[in-house]
């Protein structure tokens, strides 16, 4: 019995030490590297994701069978990917996570198998995905059964759309292929200098088309950030990027069977919002900042913002009102107006799919000049990237509740989610304009010829609108109609959408049968 204890003894240990390899990393020398590039192991993001000790690693012994080109001489465990499970807040999340210092984190049989089945297995249990990108793309040496592998990854990506929130996290290069699977999940993070996303790099772009441009330059953070929209968050560092990965997963549901977790709200419900009064001008043309007037109604002040940096003429972003997630989607008026324009239809249209698929109530808060008119906007498609903001409101199930803070005109008003589309409830500051167009551009439009002819056109002009206004844009004008709920005080928003969401809480709709719908590309 000694003897066999022993022996088991001796298993244990050398079990212990296998752990500690794993953990380690393939060398030292390996790891500097990796620390030379500014970037974190694999196991350090890792246990910034996860609340501490939590990580339950599988297939960590994992290796891959392929041979040929010196592969058969090199068979790291792991196969440079970590695969498992653990808890953020308390909740089960699961992740895969590549190790650069492992064939370049480069994707093979054995690693997108251990990929496949953890992705499997967050659908069968119904918590959310995190990829930790950072890998050099399909391992050339393993030819097309790596291609293969990223099949597979896309499948169940789009098989797990909705059903599970899929976040990627980029923090490292991702390039061909394998940067369709981040585009495909719900939420993308990148972390400046160090990770960058293109489908073909500097190298072939010069080949191709002579164009001298960096990795950076090409699909770095800022790029895709700010001008491309791939990227709804971008940050300076790891630590701050995982921890928001943190923050938003608090936010969401762990599948689209549950609601979003809520709190015991710090912030008073009833509280008034007496300043709203001083953010607003009265005048429709002076610019403000909408996210001002969003920090007063929300619990805390706490906005959680998508795509900051993207189509900034529309807000969208995570709150709660009395402890309990909301979307919010915005126009702001201190960047181009507010108005809308392509990018800032796509961005709110995605946004808006995204919190109906998990169950999110949407806030839309309205203060719209119109669309963006111009060659370059009709030309690159503003008919469909409007209509597909229209189409994900009019689709969406979830509680929606719209608040016209100033100005709404035209088609634009109608696709902030109005009444007209579906918005369960729709209310109005007392300074609102619905209208067709604005008061100077209708007159110019209906009385033009009276206007032309008038012995002084700008008094004649001046008196028309005047008129217009006072007719068919005062602020009860939509309320008579039924077209909006309540004309509310400032002071209550809060109040008043706190009412509103708890009534709606219990909503059900009864949807059409039907396979899918075919929304506008």
């Amino acid at each position: 019995m000694r003897e066999e204890h022993a022996q088991l003894q001796l298993r244990v240990e050398e079990l212990a030490a296998a752990r500690k390899s794993l953990y380690d990393g393939p060398s030292a020398r390996a790891t500097e590297a990796q620390r030379a590039k500014g970037k974190l192991t694999v196991r350090e993001r890792l246990d910034l994701l996860f609340d501490p000790g939590s990580f339950r690693e599988i297939e960590g012994f994992r290796r891959h069978r392929a041979s040929g080109f010196g592969l058969e001489d090199r068979r790291p465990y792991t196969d440079g990917v970590v695969t498992g499970w653990g808890t953020v807040h308390g909740r089960t999340v699961f992740a895969y996570a590549h190790d650069f210092r492992i064939f370049g984190g480069s994707l093979g049989e054995a690693h997108a198998e251990k990929i496949h089945k953890l992705m499997d297995l967050a659908e069968t249990a119904g918590a959310p995905l995190v990829s930790l990108s950072d890998g050099a793309g399909a391992r050339i040496q393993e030819g097309v059964t790596a291609l293969a592998g990223y099949g597979g990854i896309f499948s169940r990506n789009v098989r797990a759309s909705g059903v599970i929130p899929q976040i990627s996290v980029m923090l490292g290069p991702c390039a061909g292929g394998a940067t369709y699977s981040p585009a495909l999940t719900d939420f993308v993070f990148m972390v400046r200098e160090i990770a960058q996303m293109y489908i073909t790099g500097p190298d072939v772009a010069r080949s191709v088309t002579g164009e001298n441009i960096t990795h950076e330059q090409l699909g770095g953070a800022e790029v895709h950030g700010s001008v491309s929209g791939a990227a709804g968050f971008v940050y300076d560092n790891e630590p701050d990027c995982l921890e928001d990965v943190r923050h938003l997963i608090s936010l969401l549901p762990s599948n689209n069977r549950e609601l979003p977790p809520e709190v015991v709200a710090t912030d008073v419900p009833e509280r008034r919002c007496e300043d709203l009064l001083d953010l607003v001008p009265a005048d429709p043309n002076r610019a403000y900042d909408m996210l001002a007037v969003i920090e007063r109604i929300v619990d805390d002040g706490d906005l959680f913002e998508v795509h900051s940096g993207w189509a900034p003429n529309v807000i969208c972003g995570l709150a709660r009102l009395d402890g309990h997630v909301i979307g919010i989607v915005a126009n702001q008026p201190a960047s181009f107006a507010g108005v809308l324009d392509i990018h800032a239809a796509e961005k709110a249209a995605r946004f808006v799919q995204t919190c109906d698929a998990f169950s999110i109530p949407l806030v839309t808060i309205v203060d719209v000049p119109g669309f963006l008119p111009g060659r370059d906007q009709e030309h690159g498609g503003i008919i469909r990237h409007g209509a597909k903001l229209l189409y994900a409101y009019c689709n969406a199930s979830v509680p929606r509740v719209q608040l016209i803070v100033r100005k709404a005109y035209g088609g634009a008003y109608i696709v902030m989610d109005s009444r007209s589309i579906g918005a369960d409830l729709s209310f109005a500051w007392p300074i609102n304009e619905i209208a067709v167009m604005g008061a100077e551009g209708a007159a110019n439009v209906v009385f033009r010829r009276e206007i032309a002819a008038a012995p002084n056109p700008a008094a004649a002009q001046a008196q028309r609108v005047k008129e217009y206004r006072q007719q068919l844009m005062h602020p009860y004008y939509a309320a008579e109609r039924g077209l909006v709920d309540d004309v509310i005080d400032p002071a209550d928003t809060r109040t008043v959408l706190i009412d509103a969401l708890a009534m709606l809480r219990s909503k059900h709709m009864r949807l059409p049968s039907r396979k899918h719908g075919n929304p506008p590309t």
